[in-house]
């Protein structure tokens, strides 16, 4: 439940201003301020079965969203290269260049530009 919970936060951070007002409404309601589907129900002025029908199609829209543009996998497959070059450039001692060589591999494709000496252009940096 946490999982699920911690993907739907994630999606709505990189998705939610293509939500429309009344979902952003629920999602925050329920998820963000921790209310119950009745609550929610009572703030929006809607029934309780409107609120769940309204969060399963935000949820929904939230996983379209991602499955066309893959925004949010990119950004943690991203992460998790920064974190592996981290731990390579700690590793490193003195002039390691195969270790220096790895990380700049990493970062270039995480940057998404060429990382061969001819290619080093770095003016989108």
């Amino acid at each position: 439940m946490l999982e699920k919970l911690e993907r739907l936060i994630l999606l709505y951070d990189f998705y939610g201003p293509l939500l429309t007002e009344r979902q952003k409404q629920a999602i925050e309601l329920h998820y963000e301020a921790d209310l119950g589907l009745s609550e929610v129900a009572k703030q929006m002025g809607i029934t309780r079965q409107g609120v769940y029908d309204l969060l399963k199609r935000t949820e929904r829209a939230l996983e379209d969203y991602e499955y066309k543009l893959r925004l949010a996998a990119r950004f943690q497959e991203d992460r998790k290269q920064v974190a592996m070059a981290y731990r390579i450039l700690n590793q490193a001692e003195g002039n390691n260049q195969p270790l220096i060589q790895e990380v700049v591999r990493i970062l270039a494709r995480v940057l998404e530009i060429d990382s061969s000496p001819e290619g080093s252009d770095t003016d989108g940096i």
